[in-house]
C-alpha cells in the first residue's frame, strides 16, 4: 500500500507521455497515408497519360503517338477487326496499329488526300485524292494500290461504303455531286447530283446513305439503289455542317456544325430532336452503339460527349467537353474497344500583315500527333 503511494505521483505523467507518444505515431500515420494517396492520383497510372484524370464521361487520354512524315492531315478511319487506324495525310495515307501506336505502312500516290472507306468483304480500301479528282483503290492487306485511280468529280473530300448495296459513295465538294463506284469491280456506276456541297456521309446499311450539305446547311438522304435524292432535310439552327455520324439502331443522325451546335435528327421522318452546344471548328462527329454516346471533335481543343437522358428517352445533353489538343479537329471511335483517336499538330502563331486576309496557321514541322483516349 505504502509503495503504491510513492509511486502514484510519478504514474500520471508516465501515463500521459505514452498516450501523447500514442497520438503522434498514429497524426503521423495518417499523414504519410494522406501524402501516399495524393501521390496515386498524380500518377499518370491513375490519372491518365499527360495527367487528365477521367470527368462525367469517362473518357481520358491514354496514349499520343506520333507517325512521322510532314503534310497536314484530314479525316481519320478506324478499321477495328484489323486493329487499324487510317490517316489521310496530304499526299498518302498512314496506317497505324491501334494497339501500339506503330506504323504499320502507308497507302501512296494520294495526291490531297481526304477520306477512307473500307470494303472488307473485297479486301479493298477506297482513299480520296481531292487534287487529282479520283479515288485510289489499294488492297487491305498489302496497302498497294489496285489498278489505275477511279475518276470522280471534282474535289472528292469524305467517302463511305455502304455494305447493303456494295456500293461507294465519294463525295465531290467542287462539283457538288457523288460518284458512286462498285465495290466489288472498282468501276463507277452513276452519279449523283446533290445541290450543294457534301462534306461527310454515312450509310445505315439498309440502302440509305445521308450526307451533309455544308453551303445549303440541310442533310440528304440518299437511295443507294436507286442513287437518288430521297429526302432534304434543314438542319436549323445549325449552320455550315461537317461531321455527320449515325445511331443504325434507333435512327439518329448526329450532325456536326460549324456555328457551335449539334443538331440530332430523327433518320426516318427528319424531325430535330435536339441542337445542343459544342465546341469551336467541328470537322468530325462519331457514334458509339455500344455506350450510345456520341462526340463532335473541335478544332479548339475539345472533345464534346453527348449522351441521351436515361430518364427522359428522346432528350439529349452534353455530359462532357474533354480537353484534347488545339487542331484535333477530326476523329473516329473503335466501337469494339471504345477507345476514340484524334489527330493534331502544333502551329505558328498565326501573324498576317495588315489588311491581309488572315489565313491558316502554318503547321510546325515534326509536331504532328495521335491521341487515344478511353473510356474508364
Amino acid at each position: 500500500m505504502g509503495y503504491g503511494c510513492l509511486m502514484k505521483p510519478h504514474f500520471r505523467p508516465l501515463r500521459r507521455n505514452r498516450i501523447l507518444l500514442q497520438l503522434w505515431v498514429e497524426l503521423i500515420s495518417i499523414a504519410v497515408l494522406i501524402s501516399q494517396s495524393v501521390s496515386l492520383a498524380q500518377t499518370p497510372a491513375a490519372a491518365g497519360v499527360g495527367g487528365t484524370p477521367p470527368g462525367p464521361s469517362g473518357y481520358h487520354l491514354v496514349a499520343s503517338w506520333k507517325p512521322g512524315g510532314e503534310g497536314g492531315w484530314d479525316y481519320l478511319t478506324v478499321d477495328g477487326q484489323s486493329h487499324r487506324l487510317y490517316l489521310a495525310r496530304t499526299n498518302r495515307v498512314q496506317v497505324l496499329d491501334t494497339e501500339t501506336g506503330s506504323l504499320i505502312g502507308e497507302i501512296p500516290g494520294v495526291d490531297g488526300a481526304h477520306g477512307v472507306a473500307l470494303a472488307p468483304e473485297f479486301g479493298r480500301g477506297f482513299a480520296t485524292s481531292g487534287k487529282s479528282g479520283s479515288v485510289v483503290v489499294f488492297d487491305l492487306q498489302t496497302l498497294k494500290p489496285i489498278g489505275a485511280p477511279v475518276s470522280a468529280g471534282k474535289k472528292p473530300d469524305a467517302i463511305a461504303y455502304d455494305p447493303f448495296t456494295k456500293h461507294v459513295f465519294a463525295f465531290n465538294g467542287g462539283s457538288d455531286n457523288a460518284t458512286v463506284i462498285d465495290a466489288e469491280k472498282a468501276t463507277v456506276i452513276g452519279t449523283v447530283a446533290l445541290a450543294g456541297a457534301p462534306e461527310f456521309g454515312v450509310a445505315d446499311g439498309k440502302g440509305s446513305v445521308f450526307v451533309n450539305l455544308e453551303d445549303k446547311s440541310e442533310i440528304l438522304e440518299i437511295d443507294g439503289r436507286s442513287l437518288t435524292v430521297k429526302n432534304r432535310w434543314s438542319l436549323a439552327p445549325g449552320e455550315s455542317p461537317t461531321g455527320l455520324a449515325l445511331d443504325p439502331v434507333k435512327g439518329r443522325l448526329f450532325s456536326g456544325c460549324r456555328n457551335e451546335k449539334m443538331i440530332i435528327l430523327d433518320a426516318a421522318t427528319g424531325k430535330q430532336l435536339g441542337a445542343l452546344p459544342i465546341g469551336k471548328g467541328v470537322d468530325a462527329a462519331a457514334f458509339d452503339g455500344g455506350t450510345g454516346l456520341a462526340f463532335a471533335s473541335n478544332g479548339d481543343g475539345t472533345l464534346t460527349v453527348i449522351g441521351e437522358d436515361a430518364r427522359k428517352p428522346g432528350e439529349f445533353r452534353v455530359l462532357e467537353n474533354v480537353a484534347t489538343k488545339a487542331g484535333s479537329r477530326t476523329a473516329a471511335i473503335d466501337s469494339k474497344t471504345h477507345a476514340i483517336y484524334l489527330a493534331g499538330a502544333d502551329f505558328e502563331p498565326a501573324s498576317p500583315a495588315s489588311g491581309e486576309k488572315k489565313g491558316r496557321p502554318k503547321m510546325i514541322p515534326g509536331s504532328f500527333v495521335v491521341l487515344k483516349f478511353e473510356k474508364r
